[in-house]
């Protein structure tokens, strides 16, 4: 079987017609149909990526959502009837990595499921350690097991915590991180008044990696969520 993928919808109709897409696929598929159930799946069984309806019993699909980031990584789909931007935009700041809005296209899902699994099997779980020892992104490659930053070739002189911020990025580029949860993770307590530190220590990397650091490239902010790595392309 090829990689486990777990979809959770209390639509069983839903969850049927992704399972026979994503077996077509070569895909694994676990199937939960509420919050609470999904939880229960990730506890007791390898799981590589989950699509995640919003709207479901007893636990929603953002709860279980923060609940899933509390333990791991894993990319993460929501998929829901709401095409609202306010409700695409709290399911990424909260750690989702995409969004898909229902009815979805078979093969859209197909393919951003085959994308996210690809990127996340290459940069690797945060929580498990990189799979390759350097992350390249533009100008920047960051050797993971020497924990060093360099820009142009030339390495970047970093404290430990902002080794710890660019560590976070640079393994997840693209994904908005709430200024609450870099507290956390680099700090490791819980985030209060946090803001302001995160946002000096971002003023501080930018300083140093940036070529321009009041228009930066690359560490960018995402206006009432949060902070980004901005995926560059490949440099030549």
């Amino acid at each position: 079987m090829g990689e486990r993928v777990l979809v959770v919808d209390d639509d069983r109709e839903i969850v049927k017609a992704i399972d026979i897409l994503l077996r077509k696929e070569g895909y694994e598929v676990l199937k939960a149909y509420d919050g609470l159930q999904a939880l229960d799946i990730l506890a007791r069984e390898q799981v590589r990526l989950v699509l995640i309806d919003v709207m479901m019993p007893r636990l929603d699909g953002l709860s279980a959502l923060m609940r899933i980031r509390e333990r791991a990584n894993i990319p993460v789909i929501v998929l829901s009837a709401k095409s609202e931007e306010t409700d695409k935009v709290l399911g990424l700041s909260m750690g989702a990595h995409d969004y898909v809005a229902k009815p979805h296209n078979p093969q859209e899902l197909a393919a951003r499921v085959k994308s996210h699994l690809r990127r996340f099997t290459t940069l690797g779980d945060i929580h498990a350690g990189a799979r390759a020892s350097e992350i390249r992104n533009g100008r920047l490659l960051y050797n993971t097991e020497e924990r060093t930053l360099y820009a142009d070739g030339e390495p970047v002189r970093l404290t430990a915590t902002e080794t710890k911020i660019v560590d976070l990025f640079m393994r997840n580029p693209g994904r908005v991180f709430p200024a609450e949860e870099i507290y956390r993770r680099v700090w490791e307590e819980e985030a209060f008044a946090s803001e302001n530190t995160v946002m000096v220590h971002i003023r501080r990397i930018r300083e140093k990696l940036e070529l321009n650091p009041k228009e930066p490239e690359y560490i960018k902010v995402v206006w009432g969520i949060g902070y980004k790595m901005e995926k560059q392309e490949k440099s030549n």
